[in-house]
């Protein structure tokens, strides 16, 4: 929630905090820029705002670590002023942009310029780097440099880091900085063609498709270095059980991984329909492939988010487009919350509790964040919404 007066009052909402398990009706005094009181406010002078949130829920506001806003480079695709607006209309207070940029974010300079430029958006941007130069994969950033400068966290978003003596000096400077590292998990050995899962349906649509081995052979390697170093480790775009029970093994085993699953209808063909339209093609093909039903029961619940967007000339074209050359990628910020209580609250995998915990808290703590909290004396950053209105996404803030 976006707003601009000082002191704000939130009556009679059911007020939600995953961290702590507060779940009652109540109200919230915010003085601007944190949470000053939780509990009921009979006093309102001095208050600019008050808003009745009868029948809504406040929570923490949303956190998403894996955002697209393709800035600076690629703003034709999207930019910091569109993603911000889409991440707000989503309920999201604050994200991370990942650093497939151009130039990619790998010194200290091109970080401060994005840096600079997200102070002026209505929601908290923090910029991940890349974890190679160049994404090259052959020589670390200066990670010391960019940690001081303010990054809190390093990626190389969308390419695999093949180098395992690189990966593992990356994750032993990210557990001495305490920062995550986040993989992007695709050994192309085991690739034919990106962006549909090696099985029925890419043998009748004659696309050779991706092996879940592709995932699943980097994921083991990761977790064992994950192990060894106890670096706090981030296996994106998770689509396989192989590869859920890797990651559990090694978190058994004492590693920080943070398992991410998929659970979006758009990711996982759980009805095993062989039809596919070029529009549900998707990259990284590791979060994307459609993986089989019973790949979709071991993942689900651990929900996952990735805003990739492509502009929407390309999304008219790729209707026009065969499934080798239409592009990928989906936005999702803005349905992403919705999707979650319509597809795994109401249907029984989690409980609202659950599901925000996975949307605020647990983000918050993989960076280290004060945010996605509903505490006083936390940032206010607040999200409210109906859990039973039923809309229709006809507009999106996202290009």
């Amino acid at each position: 929630m976006i707003v601009e007066a000082e002191m704000i009052l939130i009556k009679n909402a059911r007020v939600m905090d995953p961290e702590s398990g507060f779940d009652q009706v109540t109200d919230i005094l915010l003085d601007g820029k944190r949470i000053r009181q939780i509990g009921k406010v009979d006093d309102v002078s001095g208050i600019e705002q008050v808003i009745d949130a009868s029948g809504m829920i406040a929570a923490p506001g949303l956190i998403d670590v894996h955002v697209h806003f393709r800035d600076p480079g690629f703003t034709y695709k999207e930019d910091l002023q569109t993603g911000s607006a889409a991440a707000a209309a989503g309920g999201f207070t604050t994200v991370v942009c990942m650093a497939n940029t151009k130039p990619v974010v790998d010194s200290v300079d091109i970080y401060k310029e994005i840096e600079d430029r997200c102070e002026q958006l209505p929601i908290k941007v923090w910029q991940a780097a890349a974890v190679s130069k160049g994404f090259e994969g052959k020589e670390l950033t200066d990670m010391d440099a960019l940690y001081e400068a303010g990054v809190r966290g390093f990626t190389d978003d969308g390419i695999p880091l093949m180098d395992e003596k690189l990966v593992e000096e990356a994750m032993k400077k990210a557990k001495e900085l305490d920062v995550p590292i986040s993989l992007h998990e695709e050994d192309p050995a085991y690739i034919k063609q990106p962006g549909v899962n090696q099985g029925k349906v890419s043998e009748q649509l004659n696309y050779g498709g991706a092996s879940y081995l592709a995932e699943a052979v980097m994921v083991k390697r990761d977790c064992e270095l994950a192990v060894k170093t106890g670096a706090k480790v981030d296996i994106q775009h998770i689509s396989s059980g192989v590869a859920v029970d890797y990651v559990k093994e090694a978190k058994e085993k004492g590693a920080e991984c943070l398992r991410r699953g998929v659970s979006t209808p758009f990711h996982v063909d759980r009805r095993g329909r062989i039809k596919i339209r070029n529009t549900g093609k998707n990259e990284p093909a590791t979060s994307n492939r459609r993986r089989p039903s019973e790949d979709h029961q071991r993942i689900t619940g651990r929900y996952d988010r990735d805003h990739c967007d492509r502009p929407r000339p390309t999304l008219q074209r790729r209707e026009r487009q065969t499934i080798r050359s239409a592009p990928s990628g989906i936005t999702g910020i803005e349905t992403s919350l919705a999707l979650g209580v319509t597809e795994l609250v109401e249907k029984g995998y989690l409980s609202m509790m659950q599901l925000l915990e996975k949307m605020t808290i647990n983000p918050a703590k993989l960076y280290n964040m004060e945010q996605g909290r509903l505490q006083e004396g936390k940032p206010a950053d607040v999200v409210l919404f109906d859990p039973e209105e039923e809309w229709e996404v006809k507009e999106y803030k996202s290009k």
